[in-house]
């Protein structure tokens, strides 16, 4: 970056200042948000989300009612109905590959037969294709470090190359989210690879997307060299799109698409808001903190078998005097889920499978290990009202690891996932045609007369 450009980034005294005065402006009491009964986060003290609309697409369930209480239960989840288990285990019976057919049953609603499926299918790979120079004039352009960024931008810039852009009839929106469902592999890799370019002086190459096969199939042929990859992680890695598709529309990134959408904007504007709240580290990215702590883990315990050296190096880690020093065991613990995180449980199957075809079966151990000990450690240290257990993130960053996919776009494949989900939730709020999203904000400041310039300096420092 030369210094014509770096004087953007720069932070003047002035600015700093600024900012200073900014911060004393904007602090609220805390107590002013127990006082008034505000909801923070949108969630009551006990965690659970408040309601803030229905829909048909999938549900998150963490809970039972015993003795007419409410008590932490088995994760569950379900698209438009179907329990996520079943769905998975359906796909692993027959042999089959299931981005498509769960993407189907998300956005139209129900499980395709085999004429459904194929027509649907050939529609996304007839998709897989970009508008000419877009990857010249729009990506290798203006590389940037963060894929995220990249893909947000890219998005943005499709809405000038479609002529119906801010037609927003359900025909055309699904033709819109069924593109960008396509595109976004490309979009990211490419990406990817001008970033690896100009910032590693790394080779370049752009492979073409497959003119067949699935979406798992054409991410893993676009991001190697020759094109090639192990059908078991090919498998792995449409297990896990599918697991990330949808997540309740309560999620921030969903609720964010929703909010969006409901102001009546264009896909891609609604698209690029989503993917601005899944960059963000409280949402997007867990994963690769999971597999950034292992990494230390790995370095500091000498016997990855031993319970006792294991556990005492966790501990190290939620006292905070370890790792980030945040006190945190990543990749443990969910806002919804409790006892299990049901993605979590189908997802360890297929990285066992492909640990033991890379050779790494040893640190898949440590994985379990870590699993099983972790949850032990936080109840035990801390006052839980509800209980903990590893969440999807725990292992799909070391799943994508072993893939030898690259760290920058571990979020990435989190969004070419989840778009699918985004899709069916824009298209749900508009067939529903519900008002502009707009919860209330209450003040905390008291009116105030106005003071003519000349005498502001006189009247503050009375």
């Amino acid at each position: 970056m030369d210094n014509h450009n770096r004087r953007y980034s720069m932070i003047p005294p002035a600015i700093e200042k600024m900012a200073d005065i900014v911060q004393k402006a904007d602090i609220i009491d805390s107590e002013e948000f127990v006082k008034r009964d505000v909801k923070r986060g949108l969630r009551d003290l006990n965690g659970h989300g408040v309601l803030a609309g229905l829909t048909n697409i999938s549900d998150v369930q963490a809970s039972k009612i015993v003795d007419g209480k409410s008590v932490p239960d088995y994760g569950r989840l379900y698209y438009r109905g179907y329990l996520i288990d079943d769905l998975v285990h359906g796909l692993m019976e027959s042999d089959r590959f299931g981005f498509e057919e769960i993407a189907y049953l998300l956005l139209l609603g129900h499980l395709p037969d085999e004429k459904e499926l194929g027509e649907f299918s050939d529609q996304l790979i007839r998709y897989r294709k970009l508008p000419y120079g877009f990857v010249r004039d729009i990506i290798m352009k203006a590389p940037s470090t963060d894929m995220m960024n990249t893909l947000s931008r890219s998005v943005l810039a499709l809405y000038a190359y479609d002529e119906k852009a801010n037609d927003t009839s359900i025909p055309n929106v699904l033709r819109q989210c069924m593109e960008l469902i396509s595109v976004f592999p490309m979009l990211s890799i490419y990406g990817y690879q001008a970033y690896k370019y100009y910032y590693k002086s790394d080779g370049l190459y752009i492979n073409n997307p497959l003119d067949h096969g699935s979406m798992a199939e054409n991410i893993l042929a676009l991001l190697r060299r020759d094109g090639s990859y192990m059908d078991v992680e090919a498998r792995a890695l449409d297990i896990a799109l599918i697991l990330h598709m949808d997540h309740g529309g309560g999620n921030n990134s969903t609720f964010t698409t929703h909010v969006v959408t409901s102001s009546m904007t264009d896909t891609y504007s609604v698209m690029a808001a989503a993917l601005g709240s899944l960059k963000g580290p409280r949402h997007g990215g867990a994963n690769l903190k999971v597999v950034k702590m292992f990494e230390e883990i790995k370095e500091n315990v000498k016997d990855w078998k031993d319970e006792d050296e294991v556990s005492a190096y966790l501990e190290k880690i939620l006292h905070g005097e370890a790792f980030d020093h945040s006190g945190l065991i990543y990749g443990v613990g969910h806002a919804v889920y409790s006892k299990s995180d049901p993605r979590a449980m189908l997802f360890k199957y297929f990285v066992e499978k492909v640990a033991t075809a890379k050779g790494r079966h040893e640190e898949y151990e440590l994985y379990a290990l870590v699993e099983r000990l972790a949850p032990q450690l936080i109840e035990h240290e801390f006052k839980m009202y509800k209980g903990v257990s590893v969440n999807v993130d725990f292992y799909s960053g070391f799943a994508y690891q072993m893939m030898d996919l690259p760290a920058e776009l571990y979020t990435p494949i989190f969004a070419m996932a989840r778009v699918v989900g985004w899709s069916a939730h824009r298209l749900e709020e508009l067939v529903n045609n519900g008002k502009i999203i707009r919860p209330a904000y209450s003040t905390v400041v008291e009116p105030r007369e106005y003071v003519p310039l000349d005498e502001r300096k006189k009247y503050k420092s009375e």
